[in-house]
């Protein structure tokens, strides 16, 4: 994948969770600075999700840790257990939220 891809790519990921927090119940915001976007919760807790254009990766960082997704098979894949980004991060904001809290593509 070249560059510019990846950018591109990476990006609709953003803006699509950037959307999203527009049209869920749960409560939270999200503030956007270059290529982090941080999900704040009402508890005081946070998700960060950060492009790495040297790796051409997604970073989450999260309660439940660390992450690293890299696109693959059309999909942003977490690289050690192969979990797809979007039902990753449904699964850590909800955890964080209390609340189930849903991501899509």
């Amino acid at each position: 994948m070249t560059d510019t891809d990846y950018l591109s790519r990476a990006e609709a990921v953003l803006a699509t969770v950037e959307r999203t927090l527009d049209n869920i119940e749960a409560d939270i915001e999200g503030e956007r600075s270059g290529n982090v976007l941080t999900l704040e919760f009402e508890n005081g807790s946070k998700i960060i999700i950060n492009l790495q254009p040297p790796m051409q990766e997604i970073w989450i960082a999260a309660k439940a840790g660390g992450f690293h997704y890299k696109f693959t098979d059309s999909q942003w894949r977490d690289t050690r257990n192969g979990s797809e980004f979007f039902a990753a991060l449904s699964d850590y904001a909800s955890q964080q939220a209390g609340q189930p809290v849903t991501f899509e593509a």
